[in-house]
């Protein structure tokens, strides 16, 4: 493969950002003067937009995602390195994964998000499917049928499948050359067709933001009275302002404490950082989609001197295994419930629950609706009211769910920089060539 990496969409860098940063301001303005049941075409088109960005984007994930693997590990030529960096990595997103629960337990315990949140007694509109044990998760990242699982768009089996053959074809020497060529041409193929996708990033965004807030202006009740518009907006935010303040604060102190540190380490400069995978970042946070953005961080990381092989294989693992800021969320919504239910959980059961959640973790990103999913089964098994609970977070769960997408990005993007670090090959590309910070 070569070392070409502009592969980004015309308008990218900062005149990609504005068009983002309008498309996320005027989303936010129409959705507001459009409500959702004063003006249900409109809310249709809002909808659209969105949803037609996120399944083009959709189509993107499990191409780009075997190509760049396979090619990746084909090319390194060493089992024994693919091996090593698998281990550093995985021992690299525990650790941090760790750190995020402790933020969310000492915020949680402070700041009393769920304090005065309204709890009711049933959540008859909340289906949450079964939780799956810890055997079940580590049984699911096998694969059994590669076309099904992509077709699902289940990426945990696909990147196991993938790097199975990566690692094959490393082994049958020349004969697996065309098959490596194919590939090769593959991933090139899919990263000019996702700068083609993410050319639409600002209308995406823009229908994302203004589908929500439309369906927020429609209005709801309070003490009897129907609220609707902008003083919907307004009242349901801020009945809800503690938890999502806390969300977001615990997300900043996690930021500070330990990717700061981390970049230091790394000897890349937080503002570079931040430069150079900003717009996926904004656009993770405008569509609460980590899917829309794999293509873009996994090239725009290579601006800080990550190498393809290793990014192809880090930020792909890190969606099963670094959901930072998912993570972080589990404990401090299940600390909300227990206080808006006024049951008090001592030390001892707040350690044996974050216990559980490093195991149960780990399956965040193979289950629909997967934090809420977790929340409620671990809810039952300390005795909490999980489904009320649930039903009481998903009021403002798309508001929260923008900010822990984006935080799980930049999660997988440093832990890339991370493992290329540790790994000795930080500042080499593919083809041992020093990159270049594309946002310099």
């Amino acid at each position: 493969m070569t070392a070409e990496r502009e592969t980004r969409p015309e308008g990218a860098g900062a005149s990609g950002l504005r068009w983002v940063t309008l498309g996320l301001v005027l989303g936010v303005v129409l959705g507001g003067f459009f409500p959702q049941d004063q003006h249900p075409q409109v809310y249709e088109l809002f909808r659209f937009c969105s949803k037609a960005f996120i399944s083009l984007v959709k189509s993107v994930v499990v191409p780009i995602l075997v190509s760049t693997i396979i090619t990746g590990i084909a090319q390194t030529g060493d089992v024994k390195a693919v091996g090593r960096m698998g281990v550093k990595a995985l021992l690299y997103f525990e650790v941090v994964t760790t750190m995020a629960l402790l933020v969310g337990l000492v915020v949680g315990n402070v700041l009393q998000p769920g304090a005065g949140l309204p709890l009711q007694t049933a959540a008859h509109d909340v289906q949450i499917p079964p939780q799956r044990t810890g055997w079940e998760v580590a049984l699911h990242a096998f694969p059994t049928n590669v076309v099904k699982h992509a077709a699902e768009g289940d990426v945990l089996p696909v990147v196991v499948f993938a790097t199975l053959f990566g690692i094959a074809l490393t082994r049958v020497g020349d004969k697996g050359r065309p098959v490596l060529s194919f590939f090769e041409a593959a991933a090139q193929v899919m990263f000019k067709y996702t700068a083609m996708v993410m050319a639409l990033t600002p209308l995406g965004v823009f229908g994302a933001m203004a589908y929500n807030v439309s369906h927020m202006a429609a209005g709801h009740t309070v003490d009897g009275h129907v609220v609707r518009g902008w003083p919907a907006v307004a009242h349901l935010l801020g009945q809800y302002a503690t938890m999502v303040g806390s969300l977001y604060l615990a997300l900043a102190i996690f930021v500070a404490l330990v990717f700061v540190p981390v970049l230091w380490w790394t000897g890349v400069g937080f503002g570079r950082f931040l430069r150079t995978v900003r717009e996926p970042v904004l656009t993770a946070f405008s569509t609460a989609s980590s899917e829309s953005v794999l293509a873009q961080v996994i090239d725009r990381v290579g601006g800080l001197g990550v190498p393809r092989r290793v990014a192809s294989f880090v930020i792909p693992a890190g969606y099963s295994f670094n959901l930072d800021g998912s993570t972080l969320y589990l404990v401090l919504a299940t600390l909300a419930i227990s206080q808006a239910a006024g049951m008090h959980l001592s030390l001892t059961r707040q350690l044996a629950m974050l216990f559980t959640f490093v195991l149960t973790s780990k399956g965040v990103a193979a289950v629909p609706r997967a934090t809420m999913v977790i929340i409620a089964g671990t809810c039952a098994s300390f005795g909490l009211p999980g489904e009320a609970g649930v039903a009481m977070l998903l009021a403002v769960d798309e508001v929260m769910d923008m900010a822990r997408t984006a935080t799980n990005v930049t999660g997988n993007a440093l832990a890339s920089v991370v493992i290329a670090k540790w790994e000795g090959v930080l500042g080499e590309s593919d083809a041992g060539v020093t990159d270049r910070d594309p946002a310099a």
